[in-house]
């Protein structure tokens, strides 16, 4: 009998803890409005199933995609992001006011119902990653009221939604929901226009996990080893004790290696065309400057001329080397 009170606790326990999450105030616990919840029953979701959400800094875009009942995750809705901060690329310092990049994992405790800007979740903003590497900077939120200094800020009408989507997925006895933030749609023509930026090996790599999740419409499981992102980890991946990559996960699965290896080649092709052009433009500069300064110094020299022609009326001589009559070429501009 105390055998079986035991176990019947420890299952209460656990269901205790699937559905724990209860925020405290009447803003964090508006119900999901009759729109959302067709919405949801649209795609084949249900408030409680797993969720992902994609931000991208360029178009000021938020998606949030939930797992439908045939296991494919689809596309609930896009937000447009009032305000974020910065440029393009990863938040590097406390300070900055640059909006973070990257891979996170949002948990309950990240949510943050009392938030001075309506609603708020912490980006979770030093990763695992952004630890590594040395990064620094606290409360990158994304909120309401429309204003960001290093943050992802919506209306108090989309934070209501999104928060009330994250708070449904974890009293669904979800212990997390994934959140990926991307400078752009991680595409080859995309990356190609930036390919010479300081940011590209960043931006490499995270791509697989944008990569995985347009191949499978699932996230990926990720993790960071030897101060780089491991995309499709393994469960249950052990590091060693320096934090070392085991050799099963050294390398990305088939299918990203091979898109991985065959985008690397396009981008670098447009690296060396990127460098091309800036070479071509540096030359083009060059011989403008050349011919302003070819210019100036015929224009000096015909103004010499008149000047001495009606200022010596009498005694002057013409100096045979300029012939006013003949006029100055043009500016060779290619």
């Amino acid at each position: 009998m105390i055998l079986a009170m035991l176990a019947m606790c420890g299952l209460l326990a656990v269901l205790s803890a699937c559905s724990s999450f209860q925020p405290s105030n009447a803003k964090a616990n508006a119900p999901l409005s009759a729109e959302a919840k067709s919405r949801l029953v649209a795609i084949g979701s249900e408030p409680g199933a797993p969720m992902l959400v994609r931000i991208f800094k360029q178009s000021s875009e938020l998606e949030i995609w939930k797992q439908s009942k045939n296991g494919e995750f689809k596309l609930f809705k896009t937000y447009e992001i009032c305000a974020w901060s910065g440029g393009l690329g990863p938040k590097v310092v406390e300070g900055d006011r640059q909006s973070p990049e990257g891979i996170y994992s949002i948990t309950p405790g990240l949510m943050n119902p009392n938030s001075n800007y309506y609603l708020a979740f912490n980006t979770g903003f030093p990763n695992k990653f952004d630890r590594a590497h040395g990064r620094t900077g606290s409360n990158l939120m994304v909120h309401g009221d429309c204003s960001s200094r290093g943050c992802y800020s919506m209306t108090d009408a989309s934070i209501a939604e999104i928060y009330a989507m994250a708070r449904e997925t974890f009293i669904g006895g979800n212990k997390s929901f994934q959140l990926q933030i991307f400078p752009f749609r991680m595409t080859v023509a995309n990356l190609s226009k930036v390919a010479k930026d300081p940011n590209i090996d960043f931006w490499q790599s995270i791509k697989p996990a944008y990569d995985r999740f347009e191949l499978s419409k699932a996230p990926t499981n990720w993790d960071v080893c030897e101060g780089r992102y491991v995309i499709d980890v393994p469960e249950g991946m052990v590091l060693d004790a320096k934090g070392r990559c085991p050799q099963a996960v050294a390398s990305l699965s088939p299918d990203l290696a091979a898109k991985a290896a065959a985008d690397a080649v396009l981008i670098a092709e447009a690296a060396l065309r990127l460098d091309k052009r800036a070479a071509q433009a540096a030359t083009e500069a060059e011989k403008l400057a050349a011919a302003q300064a070819a210019a100036k110094v015929r224009g000096e020299t015909i103004s010499g001329f008149f000047g001495g022609l009606l200022g010596g009326i009498g005694g002057g001589e013409i100096d045979p080397s300029i012939d006013p009559v003949v006029p100055a070429p043009r500016p060779n501009r290619g």
